[in-house]
C-alpha cells in the first residue's frame, strides 16, 4: 500500500466523538476549500458507522452548503431517520464554524435476491496500456499545476483514456470522457461492496465528473485558470459489489450545461463489465470575467 493511499484511509478513519457524532480532518486541498468527494466520502463513512454491516449502502443524495475550511476539523451529525426490516435511511449533516457545509441522505438494504439487467459496458482500451496520470500530464504545464495535479491524485491510480480537458484546451470535443481508476494499493480485509469500498469510490466520483462540460467548450478548468467551479449537489447508487482496489472504468458525459452550471452524469463499471454504481452531479462552471 502507498504511503498516500494509508494517508486516504486516515483521512477516512473518522473520530467517534459521540454515539452519532464523528470528527474528520481534510488533507491540503488544491484550492481554498475541502475537497467535495472528501466531504461526501466522510459523511458517508459516518452514516454507514451507525448501521449493520449486513445492509450495505445503495444509494446517497447530497448537497454542498458552503465551501469548506481545510484548516478546521469538520464534525458530522447522523440523524437516524428509519430503521427498517430491508431498508436503512441516515441523515448526516457536516459542519464547520457553527454552520451546515454539506448534507447526505444515505439508505442501506438488506441483501435481496431481485430481476437484474443491466446496459453493456461501453467499449474502453486495457488500462494497463494507458499512462498514468502523471505521465499523461501536458508538458507546457506550469510546474506548480502539474505537481498540484499529481499529488491530487496520489492515492489513486488514473487513468484517462483520451487526453484531460486542460490537455486539449480551445479545441472543443465531445462532452464525454472515461477513466479507469483504483486505489494506488491493495486493501485487505474489506470485502467487495463493503462500506470503505464505497466509501472511496464516493471519494473519487468528484474528481473527474465535470471534466465532460468542459471538453464540449474547450475548456482546461481549474487546472489552467479558464473556469471557475464547485459541486453543486451529488447523487450515486450503487447496483453491484466492486473493489476499488481492482480496476473500474468510469465513463462520463454531460447531456447540458447553461445558468453558470454544468451537468455530468457517469456509469462505474468493472472490469469484467458488471455495472455498479451510477452517478449524477450538477456543478457551478462560470467563466472568470476579465
Amino acid at each position: 500500500m502507498s504511503k498516500e493511499l494509508q494517508d486516504l484511509l486516515d483521512l477516512l478513519d473518522l473520530e467517534r466523538v459521540e454515539e452519532d457524532i464523528f470528527r474528520g480532518v481534510s488533507r491540503p486541498s488544491l484550492v481554498p476549500r475541502v475537497f467535495g468527494g472528501q466531504v461526501a466520502a466522510q459523511a458517508l463513512v459516518a452514516a454507514g458507522r451507525t448501521v449493520p454491516a449486513n445492509r450495505p449502502a445503495h444509494s446517497l443524495h447530497a448537497y454542498f452548503l458552503r465551501p469548506g475550511d481545510p484548516g478546521v476539523p469538520i464534525v458530522y451529525t447522523v440523524d437516524r431517520i428509519r430503521d427498517g426490516r430491508s431498508f436503512t435511511t441516515r441523515r448526516v449533516v457536516a459542519v464547520q464554524h457553527g454552520q451546515p457545509i454539506f448534507h447526505l441522505s444515505a439508505s442501506f438494504q438488506t441483501y435481496e435476491e431481485g430481476l437484474d439487467h443491466q446496459f453493456p459496458m461501453p467499449a474502453a482500451p486495457d488500462p494497463e496500456t494507458l499512462p498514468t496520470a502523471a505521465e499523461a500530464l501536458p508538458r507546457d504545464l506550469p510546474p506548480d499545476v502539474a505537481k498540484r495535479l499529481i499529488e491530487a491524485r496520489a492515492a489513486v491510480d488514473l487513468r484517462y483514456v483520451d487526453a484531460p480537458p486542460w490537455g486539449t484546451v480551445g479545441v472543443p470535443r465531445e462532452p464525454h470522457s472515461q477513466v479507469w481508476f483504483r486505489t494506488n494499493g491493495k486493501l485487505g480485509g474489506a470485502d467487495a461492496g463493503s462500506l470503505l469500498h464505497v466509501c472511496l469510490a464516493t471519494y473519487v466520483s468528484d474528481m473527474t465528473l465535470l471534466d465532460s462540460v468542459l471538453l464540449a467548450h474547450g475548456r482546461g478548468g481549474w487546472a489552467v485558470g479558464d473556469v471557475v467551479g464547485a459541486s453543486l449537489d451529488h447523487a450515486m447508487w450503487f447496483h453491484r459489489p466492486f473493489r476499488a482496489d481492482e480496476w473500474l472504468l468510469y465513463d462520463q458525459e454531460s447531456p447540458s450545461s447553461g445558468g453558470g452550471r454544468g451537468l455530468g452524469q457517469g456509469r462505474i463499471w468493472t472490469a469484467d463489465g458488471r455495472l455498479a454504481v451510477t452517478v449524477i452531479q450538477e456543478g457551478v462552471v462560470r467563466v472568470p470575467r476579465g
